[in-house]
């Protein structure tokens, strides 16, 4: 699910201009590009840390690389950059996963986060993906399909089934009218990859470190595998597994969130003096189950329904520290009946129109990696078994990805990952991440020779690089800084280094009360 929920407004203002230098040598698109000046300038719609300066610029990409340079549509991709306080003496790219997630604003969430020295020495720079955010053209399809309270996710009748499938349908051809082929037909995650080396290029390196999140592992490792000569330093952080094309990966995660929701539970009931939802997991389990049962028959302030529910829920499997005020609205909905925790959290965390873009653009890039089943009985008894063995999520991720099966732009290639060409790579992984299973981080090391794995033993949260956990973030610092690497394990099912997880967040004690606060680096709202 996008991340639509950082707070951004109007940014620092500064003006700086850098000239494009270097184009990748021996591709066709680089030798027919024209060079491009970046002008560099106040940042629109944005709001940066106190104390860190951020400036924006537009940068011209084509939309289709393989068309003849006269018939090929452009598209403009908005950046952003934090300069090093001193002499740079690198740029790194981040990227915070999605897809369909805009990135200007982490360039100056990653550089507040970053230990001094590399705050110093980087340029940090980042980037709304093409069609997303305030690059153009963007993708758009229907705000209204979000109006609350939608339908229940899990169907009880044939008719219900046909209703949501419907939905799907509908929804994907809203995509297409309303943006266009031109667009969907070219926003791949290779699309994205090779945006990244435009970016290189315009500004002026030789070669970039990069830092990416959830999908934005994917992104990053396809960028290695396609420019290898372009990457100093690459870490990917919760891993996408390589080898798993959306479909399969989906129902994979439907079951892996099932198990990350099994946490929160478990959390919540460890703190029964605080909630009073029962000592047991199966009993603070039954809880939310039977507020989703509730909601059913009357959703919150005729709103937060069953499926508005689940989407904020989904939440807690993405990081704890979301978890107390989560638990709060439960325990304050069960316990007394009052349900403005639960319209609050679904503010917070839930789905609303402005979803439309991050979820179409994320539909976009999904719909387009890869083949999708067209039949729709496929879908609906893999949603069957999914929930079946994992009611958490198992029907809502069915529906989530279902427009794809209606897609007007055809499904490609799934793209191919290969790190031999590179130095090395530092993947970190919490072994309990719900989002991105843990194997996806053994098979993406063993798609990286001269690549290490940080393993966070025990971590339940999704992204955990400069996150405060002391013993990830040194090992990310000490990689950036001078590219030292984990010694290697030696073992194919053993991380090569192994932390301790960070801690669990503190009860909230009251309404209103949400004890701890999310990493700088925590996504808790992205889908993938």
């Amino acid at each position: 699910m996008a991340s639509s929920r950082w707070a951004a407004a109007a940014a620092h203002t500064a003006a700086l201009a850098t000239a494009a230098l270097a184009l990748v040598p021996g591709t066709a698109a680089a030798a027919n590009a024209p060079q491009q000046r970046l002008e560099w300038g106040a940042c629109s719609g944005l709001e940066a840390p106190e104390g860190t300066p951020m400036v924006c610029a537009r940068l011209t990409v084509p939309l289709d690389r393989g068309a003849p340079a006269a018939q090929r549509g452009t598209a403009e991709l908005a950046l952003s950059r934090v300069p090093a306080r001193e002499q740079r003496t690198g740029t790194l790219v981040v990227n915070p996963g999605g897809p369909g997630s805009p990135g200007r604003i982490w360039a100056a969430r990653t550089a507040a986060s970053l230990p001094d020295d590399l705050r110093d020495r980087y340029d940090v720079v980042g980037f709304d993906p093409r069609g997303t955010g305030a690059s153009t053209p963007a993708v758009s399809c229907d705000p209204e399909f979000f109006q609350a309270p939608r339908p229940d996710t899990v169907p009880r009748t044939a008719a219900d089934s046909a209703t949501l499938t419907d939905r799907a349908a509908d929804y994907a051809a809203a995509c297409s009218r309303s943006t266009g082929g031109d667009l969907l037909e070219h926003m791949s995650t290779a699309d994205s990859a090779d945006d990244i080396d435009a970016i290189r290029a315009a500004l002026g390196a030789e070669r970039v470190d990069y830092l990416g999140y959830s999908y934005g592992t994917l992104l990053g490792a396809v960028f290695a595998t396609r420019h290898p000569d372009r990457v100093r330093r690459l870490v990917l952080d919760s891993v996408v597994h390589p080898g798993r094309p959306w479909y399969r990966a989906n129902l994979r995660q439907s079951r892996s969130l099932d198990a990350a929701a099994q946490n929160f539970f478990a959390w919540t009931a460890r703190h029964d003096d605080a909630y009073g939802l029962g000592d047991t997991a199966g009993e603070t389990a039954a809880a939310y189950y039977g507020t989703r049962a509730d909601l059913a028959e009357a959703p919150a302030e005729g709103a937060v329904g069953p499926t508005e529910l689940e989407n904020t829920y989904l939440t807690a499997a993405y990081s704890a520290a979301t978890w107390p005020e989560l638990a709060r609205a439960l325990s304050d909905h069960t316990r007394d009946g009052d349900t403005a925790g639960l319209t609050e959290v679904h503010r917070a965390y839930g789905d609303s129109a402005e979803s439309d873009a991050s979820y179409g653009a994320y539909l976009a890039t999904q719909c387009t990696d890869a083949r999708w089943p067209r039949d729709t009985r496929t879908w609906l008894d893999d949603g069957e078994k999914a929930h079946a063995e994992a009611p958490f999520q198992g029907w809502n991720n069915i529906w989530y990805n279902m427009p794809c099966a209606f897609w007007s732009a055809p499904g490609g290639t799934w793209p191919d990952v290969d790190g031999s060409g590179v130095s090395g790579a530092l993947l970190v992984q919490a072994e309990d991440d719900g989002p991105t299973p843990v194997e996806g981080a053994f098979a993406m090391r063993e798609r990286f020779p001269g690549g290490r794995l940080v393993l966070e033993s025990g971590g339940v949260s999704h992204g955990v690089s400069l996150g405060g956990n002391p013993c990830v973030d040194g090992a990310v610092a000490d990689y950036l800084r001078d590219g030292t690497l984990p010694p290697a394990g030696g073992r194919p099912d053993a991380a090569d280094l192994v932390c301790p997880p960070s801690p669990e967040p503190a009860p909230a004690a009251e309404s209103g009360d949400a004890s701890g606060s999310r990493g700088p680096q925590a996504a808790p709202d992205l889908r993938r």
